[in-house]
Protein backbone atom coordinates (compact mmCIF):
# COMPACT_ATOMS: atom_id res chain seq x y z
CA UNK A 1 0.00 0.00 0.00
CA UNK A 2 2.94 2.32 0.73
CA UNK A 3 4.30 1.62 -2.68
CA UNK A 4 0.85 2.29 -4.19
CA UNK A 5 0.58 5.64 -2.36
CA UNK A 6 4.05 6.60 -3.47
CA UNK A 7 3.22 5.74 -7.05
CA UNK A 8 -0.12 7.63 -6.95
CA UNK A 9 0.70 11.19 -5.86
CA UNK A 10 -2.35 12.58 -7.69
CA UNK A 11 -4.77 10.68 -5.42
CA UNK A 12 -2.89 11.77 -2.33
CA UNK A 13 -3.03 15.41 -3.48
CA UNK A 14 -6.75 15.13 -4.03
CA UNK A 15 -7.26 13.82 -0.48
CA UNK A 16 -5.15 16.68 0.90
CA UNK A 17 -7.16 19.19 -1.15
CA UNK A 18 -10.44 17.74 0.13
CA UNK A 19 -9.24 17.86 3.74
CA UNK A 20 -8.07 21.46 3.28
CA UNK A 21 -11.40 22.43 1.72
CA UNK A 22 -13.29 20.78 4.57
CA UNK A 23 -11.23 22.64 7.20
CA UNK A 24 -11.61 25.94 5.35
CA UNK A 25 -15.36 25.49 5.01
CA UNK A 26 -15.94 24.84 8.70
CA UNK A 27 -13.53 27.61 9.64
CA UNK A 28 -15.56 30.09 7.59
CA UNK A 29 -18.81 28.76 9.04
CA UNK A 30 -17.41 29.11 12.55
CA UNK A 31 -16.30 32.69 11.90
CA UNK A 32 -19.74 33.57 10.49
CA UNK A 33 -21.55 32.00 13.45
CA UNK A 34 -19.26 33.79 15.92
CA UNK A 35 -19.87 37.08 14.13
CA UNK A 36 -23.65 36.57 14.26
CA UNK A 37 -23.50 35.61 17.93
CA UNK A 38 -21.49 38.69 18.92
CA UNK A 39 -23.13 41.31 16.73
CA UNK A 40 -26.70 40.00 16.43
CA UNK A 41 -27.70 37.48 19.08
CA UNK A 42 -25.84 39.04 22.01
CA UNK A 43 -27.31 42.56 21.55
CA UNK A 44 -30.81 41.09 21.32
CA UNK A 45 -30.28 39.09 24.49
CA UNK A 46 -29.01 42.20 26.29
CA UNK A 47 -31.99 44.28 25.12
CA UNK A 48 -34.59 41.81 26.38
CA UNK A 49 -32.64 41.03 29.56
CA UNK A 50 -32.39 44.70 30.51
CA UNK A 51 -36.01 45.33 29.55
CA UNK A 52 -37.22 42.57 31.90
CA UNK A 53 -34.66 43.19 34.65
CA UNK A 54 -37.28 44.57 37.03
CA UNK A 55 -40.03 42.16 36.01
CA UNK A 56 -43.02 42.12 33.73
CA UNK A 57 -44.89 44.78 35.68
CA UNK A 58 -42.14 47.37 35.19
CA UNK A 59 -41.90 46.32 31.55
CA UNK A 60 -45.62 46.79 30.98
CA UNK A 61 -45.60 50.11 32.86
CA UNK A 62 -42.82 51.45 30.65
CA UNK A 63 -44.78 50.59 27.52
CA UNK A 64 -48.16 51.88 28.70
CA UNK A 65 -47.20 55.26 30.12
CA UNK A 66 -48.79 58.14 28.14
CA UNK A 67 -45.53 59.43 26.65
CA UNK A 68 -44.53 55.96 25.44
CA UNK A 69 -47.96 55.34 23.95
CA UNK A 70 -47.76 58.69 22.17
CA UNK A 71 -44.38 57.71 20.69
CA UNK A 72 -45.77 54.36 19.55
CA UNK A 73 -48.84 56.00 17.98
CA UNK A 74 -46.71 58.57 16.16
CA UNK A 75 -44.41 55.85 14.83
CA UNK A 76 -47.35 53.81 13.56
CA UNK A 77 -49.01 56.92 12.08
CA UNK A 78 -45.82 57.88 10.24
CA UNK A 79 -45.44 54.38 8.81
CA UNK A 80 -49.12 54.28 7.84
CA UNK A 81 -48.68 57.49 5.81
CA UNK A 82 -45.23 56.83 4.35
CA UNK A 83 -45.59 53.21 3.25
CA UNK A 84 -48.64 53.67 0.94
CA UNK A 85 -47.02 56.74 -0.67
CA UNK A 86 -43.83 54.76 -1.26
CA UNK A 87 -45.92 51.90 -2.64
CA UNK A 88 -47.53 54.15 -5.25
CA UNK A 89 -44.29 55.91 -6.14
CA UNK A 90 -42.26 52.70 -6.30
CA UNK A 91 -44.68 50.93 -8.63
CA UNK A 92 -45.08 53.93 -10.94
CA UNK A 93 -41.34 54.66 -11.05
CA UNK A 94 -40.37 51.02 -11.65
CA UNK A 95 -43.03 50.62 -14.32
CA UNK A 96 -41.91 53.79 -16.13
CA UNK A 97 -38.21 52.91 -15.94
CA UNK A 98 -38.54 49.29 -17.07
CA UNK A 99 -41.36 49.51 -19.61
CA UNK A 100 -40.68 52.82 -21.39
CA UNK A 101 -37.82 54.85 -22.84
CA UNK A 102 -37.93 58.59 -22.18
CA UNK A 103 -35.68 61.56 -21.62
CA UNK A 104 -34.45 61.91 -18.06
CA UNK A 105 -34.60 58.18 -17.33
CA UNK A 106 -31.05 58.10 -15.98
CA UNK A 107 -31.76 61.19 -13.90
CA UNK A 108 -34.83 59.54 -12.38
CA UNK A 109 -32.79 56.47 -11.42
CA UNK A 110 -30.14 58.73 -9.86
CA UNK A 111 -32.77 60.60 -7.85
CA UNK A 112 -34.21 57.33 -6.59
CA UNK A 113 -30.77 56.33 -5.32
CA UNK A 114 -30.11 59.76 -3.76
CA UNK A 115 -31.27 58.89 -0.20
CA UNK A 116 -28.78 56.01 -0.15
CA UNK A 117 -25.88 58.43 -0.65
CA UNK A 118 -27.06 61.30 1.58
CA UNK A 119 -26.77 61.11 5.34
CA UNK A 120 -30.20 61.10 7.04
CA UNK A 121 -29.03 63.93 9.29
CA UNK A 122 -28.19 66.03 6.24
CA UNK A 123 -31.57 65.32 4.69
CA UNK A 124 -33.28 66.40 7.91
CA UNK A 125 -31.21 69.59 7.92
CA UNK A 126 -32.30 70.31 4.35
CA UNK A 127 -35.94 70.20 5.43
CA UNK A 128 -35.17 72.58 8.29
CA UNK A 129 -33.52 75.00 5.84
CA UNK A 130 -36.56 74.77 3.58
CA UNK A 131 -39.47 74.80 6.03
CA UNK A 132 -37.97 76.07 9.28
CA UNK A 133 -38.78 79.46 10.75
CA UNK A 134 -35.69 80.98 9.12
CA UNK A 135 -35.92 78.79 6.01
CA UNK A 136 -36.92 79.63 2.47
CA UNK A 137 -40.63 78.94 3.02
CA UNK A 138 -40.64 79.60 6.78
CA UNK A 139 -42.12 83.14 6.74
CA UNK A 140 -44.89 82.11 4.33
CA UNK A 141 -45.75 79.06 6.42
CA UNK A 142 -45.82 81.14 9.59
CA UNK A 143 -48.03 83.73 7.92
CA UNK A 144 -50.55 81.05 6.98
CA UNK A 145 -50.27 79.31 10.36
CA UNK A 146 -48.81 76.14 8.85
CA UNK A 147 -46.26 74.17 10.82
CA UNK A 148 -44.03 71.54 9.24
CA UNK A 149 -40.78 71.51 11.20
CA UNK A 150 -41.11 70.35 14.83
CA UNK A 151 -44.47 68.82 13.90
CA UNK A 152 -45.87 65.64 12.40
CA UNK A 153 -45.67 66.81 8.74
CA UNK A 154 -41.92 67.33 9.08
CA UNK A 155 -41.46 63.85 10.54
CA UNK A 156 -43.48 62.36 7.69
CA UNK A 157 -41.48 64.27 5.06
CA UNK A 158 -38.13 63.25 6.55
CA UNK A 159 -39.17 59.62 6.82
CA UNK A 160 -40.59 59.68 3.31
CA UNK A 161 -37.29 60.92 1.89
CA UNK A 162 -35.12 58.26 3.49
CA UNK A 163 -37.49 55.39 2.63
CA UNK A 164 -38.78 56.07 -0.87
CA UNK A 165 -36.05 54.09 -2.74
CA UNK A 166 -36.90 50.76 -1.12
CA UNK A 167 -39.98 49.73 -3.11
CA UNK A 168 -38.71 51.05 -6.43
CA UNK A 169 -35.28 49.47 -6.00
CA UNK A 170 -36.82 46.06 -5.29
CA UNK A 171 -39.17 46.20 -8.28
CA UNK A 172 -36.84 47.57 -10.96
CA UNK A 173 -34.58 44.46 -11.28
CA UNK A 174 -37.59 42.13 -11.23
CA UNK A 175 -39.46 44.04 -13.92
CA UNK A 176 -36.31 44.40 -16.04
CA UNK A 177 -35.80 40.63 -15.95
CA UNK A 178 -39.42 39.97 -16.92
CA UNK A 179 -39.28 42.28 -19.92
CA UNK A 180 -42.32 43.60 -21.78
CA UNK A 181 -43.46 40.58 -23.83
CA UNK A 182 -46.40 39.67 -21.61
CA UNK A 183 -47.67 43.25 -21.42
CA UNK A 184 -47.36 43.64 -25.20
CA UNK A 185 -49.25 40.39 -25.74
CA UNK A 186 -52.04 41.58 -23.43
CA UNK A 187 -52.29 44.89 -25.28
CA UNK A 188 -52.43 43.09 -28.63
CA UNK A 189 -55.30 40.96 -27.30
CA UNK A 190 -57.21 44.15 -26.47
CA UNK A 191 -56.50 44.66 -22.78
CA UNK A 192 -56.49 48.23 -21.51
CA UNK A 193 -53.60 49.72 -19.54
CA UNK A 194 -55.28 49.08 -16.18
CA UNK A 195 -56.26 45.55 -17.15
CA UNK A 196 -52.69 44.85 -18.21
CA UNK A 197 -51.36 46.15 -14.92
CA UNK A 198 -53.81 44.31 -12.67
CA UNK A 199 -53.86 41.01 -14.56
CA UNK A 200 -50.30 40.75 -15.90
CA UNK A 201 -47.83 43.12 -14.26
CA UNK A 202 -49.02 43.04 -10.65
CA UNK A 203 -49.17 39.22 -10.29
CA UNK A 204 -45.60 39.01 -11.60
CA UNK A 205 -44.20 41.51 -9.10
CA UNK A 206 -46.33 40.78 -6.03
CA UNK A 207 -43.62 39.06 -3.97
CA UNK A 208 -41.00 41.67 -4.80
CA UNK A 209 -43.55 44.35 -3.95
CA UNK A 210 -44.23 42.79 -0.55
CA UNK A 211 -40.48 42.51 0.02
CA UNK A 212 -39.98 46.21 -0.70
CA UNK A 213 -42.92 47.21 1.50
CA UNK A 214 -41.51 45.15 4.34
CA UNK A 215 -38.13 46.86 4.18
CA UNK A 216 -39.76 50.27 3.77
CA UNK A 217 -41.96 49.76 6.83
CA UNK A 218 -39.05 48.58 8.97
CA UNK A 219 -36.93 51.60 8.00
CA UNK A 220 -39.85 53.99 8.55
CA UNK A 221 -40.41 52.75 12.10
CA UNK A 222 -36.72 52.66 12.98
CA UNK A 223 -35.54 55.91 11.37
CA UNK A 224 -33.61 58.11 13.77
CA UNK A 225 -31.24 60.60 12.10
CA UNK A 226 -33.54 62.60 9.83
CA UNK A 227 -36.45 62.49 12.27
CA UNK A 228 -34.24 63.63 15.13
CA UNK A 229 -33.37 66.83 13.25
CA UNK A 230 -36.93 67.83 12.30
CA UNK A 231 -38.86 66.61 15.35
CA UNK A 232 -37.78 69.04 18.07
CA UNK A 233 -37.90 66.19 20.63
CA UNK A 234 -41.22 67.36 22.09
CA UNK A 235 -42.41 64.70 24.51
CA UNK A 236 -45.81 63.30 23.75
CA UNK A 237 -46.01 65.19 20.45
CA UNK A 238 -43.05 64.70 18.11
CA UNK A 239 -41.08 61.84 19.63
CA UNK A 240 -41.10 58.58 17.72
CA UNK A 241 -40.04 55.33 19.35
CA UNK A 242 -36.30 55.64 18.52
CA UNK A 243 -36.25 59.23 19.85
CA UNK A 244 -38.13 58.16 22.97
CA UNK A 245 -35.53 55.45 23.59
CA UNK A 246 -32.74 58.03 23.35
CA UNK A 247 -34.41 60.39 25.84
CA UNK A 248 -35.08 57.62 28.36
CA UNK A 249 -31.51 56.36 28.08
CA UNK A 250 -30.06 59.84 28.54
CA UNK A 251 -32.18 60.16 31.70
CA UNK A 252 -30.71 56.88 33.01
CA UNK A 253 -34.13 55.26 32.88
CA UNK A 254 -32.59 52.12 31.43
CA UNK A 255 -35.44 49.69 32.02
CA UNK A 256 -37.96 51.88 30.22
CA UNK A 257 -35.47 52.61 27.42
CA UNK A 258 -34.78 48.92 26.82
CA UNK A 259 -38.49 48.11 27.10
CA UNK A 260 -39.33 50.45 24.22
CA UNK A 261 -36.23 49.26 22.36
CA UNK A 262 -37.46 45.69 22.69
CA UNK A 263 -40.51 46.59 20.57
CA UNK A 264 -38.18 47.79 17.83
CA UNK A 265 -36.13 44.62 18.26
CA UNK A 266 -39.26 42.51 17.87
CA UNK A 267 -40.06 44.44 14.73
CA UNK A 268 -36.58 43.67 13.41
CA UNK A 269 -36.96 39.96 14.18
CA UNK A 270 -40.35 39.76 12.49
CA UNK A 271 -38.94 41.66 9.52
CA UNK A 272 -36.06 39.20 9.18
CA UNK A 273 -38.41 36.22 9.34
CA UNK A 274 -40.78 37.66 6.74
CA UNK A 275 -37.82 38.74 4.60
CA UNK A 276 -36.45 35.18 4.62
CA UNK A 277 -39.85 33.77 3.70
CA UNK A 278 -40.23 36.22 0.83
CA UNK A 279 -36.70 35.48 -0.43
CA UNK A 280 -37.51 31.76 -0.35
CA UNK A 281 -40.75 32.38 -2.25
CA UNK A 282 -38.99 34.56 -4.83
CA UNK A 283 -36.29 31.92 -5.33
CA UNK A 284 -38.89 29.18 -5.71
CA UNK A 285 -40.90 31.20 -8.23
CA UNK A 286 -37.68 31.96 -10.12
CA UNK A 287 -36.77 28.27 -10.31
CA UNK A 288 -40.28 27.39 -11.39
CA UNK A 289 -40.18 30.05 -14.10
CA UNK A 290 -36.76 28.86 -15.26
CA UNK A 291 -37.99 25.29 -15.39
CA UNK A 292 -40.93 26.29 -17.52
Amino acid sequence: MVALALTNPAGRNRRIDRAGAWILRWLLIGIALAFLAVFLALPLVIVFTEALRQGWQAYATALTEPVALAAIRLTLLTAAIVVPINLAFGVVAAWAITKFDFRGKSLLITLIDLPFSVSPVISGLVFVLLFGLQGWFGPWLQEHDLKIIFAVPGIVLATLFVTFPFVARELIPIMQEQGTLEEEAAMVLGASGWQTFWRVTLPNIKWGLLYGLLLCNARAMGEFGAVSVVSGHIRGLTNTMPLHVEILYNEYNFVAAFAVASLLALLAIVTLILKSLLEWRLARDGQRGGGE
